[in-house]
């Protein structure tokens, strides 16, 4: 059987090649030497907050990153972010998987990576300016809240906390569990996966709110 390779072609962009090696070097040489430390150095007192030694060290890598334009690859089409495509973000991942801190030196750390492009496609001009703005720098976190501990949120169609508007306010009735992002000291903005129509056809049900 014969295959149509420039169909279903899985290999790293000429283009991006040059910036790949560059994130691999920089995590070999700036980010792997400090790790131990980074470990070894962490707040007894507060497991979400970091001590000042594993602050420094972090924000010292996040602005080299920066510096060398090794910076948000994950959000294409946006106002800062790289333009990565998905493919070639996907060799990018896989180096990044290497190193516990490399994804959030780069900026390309979840559950932000998801977050800033939901808020890059449907959040406001105010939401962006608020949230996504300071997440794309760097100097905020964020959460995502789906799983709950009744039903199987792998599938959102199972979402059972609800949120109703009540005047000029949303009430949100509900149990969300394991919520990523949400013990960060630096977290500040959480986006919640909501009910918000029950009658609705099944896959239609579902809103985000923040």
């Amino acid at each position: 059987m014969s295959h149509n390779n420039d169909l279903f072609d899985l290999r790293l962009s000429e283009a991006f090649k040059p910036t790949l090696e560059l994130v691999k070097q920089f995590i070999v040489d700036e980010i792997i030497p400090l790790e131990n430390e980074f470990h070894d150095t962490h707040n007894p007192d507060d497991i979400w907050r970091f001590s000042d030694r594993q602050n420094e060290i972090l924000e010292g890598l996040k602005a080299k990153a920066k510096a060398l334009g090794l910076w948000n690859f994950f959000l294409p089409d946006w106002n800062g972010g790289e333009g990565t495509t998905n493919l070639d973000y996907a060799y990018l991942a896989q180096e990044m998987g290497r190193s516990f801190l490399a994804p959030e030196v780069f900026n390309c750390s979840a559950p932000d990576t998801g977050n800033m492009e939901v808020l890059a496609k449907y959040g406001t001009p105010a939401q962006q300016k608020q949230w996504l703005e300071p997440l794309m720098e760097g100097t905020i976190r964020s959460a995502f809240a789906m799983t709950e501990p009744d039903v199987a949120c792998s599938d959102a169609t199972n979402i059972a906390t609800t949120a109703a508007l009540d005047g000029d306010e949303w009430v949100i009735n509900g149990e969300k569990h394991f919520i990523s992002g949400a013990g960060d000291a630096r977290c500040k903005v959480l986006i919640v996966m909501l009910n918000t129509n029950p009658v609705a056809p099944r896959k239609e049900r579902q809103s985000q709110s923040y």
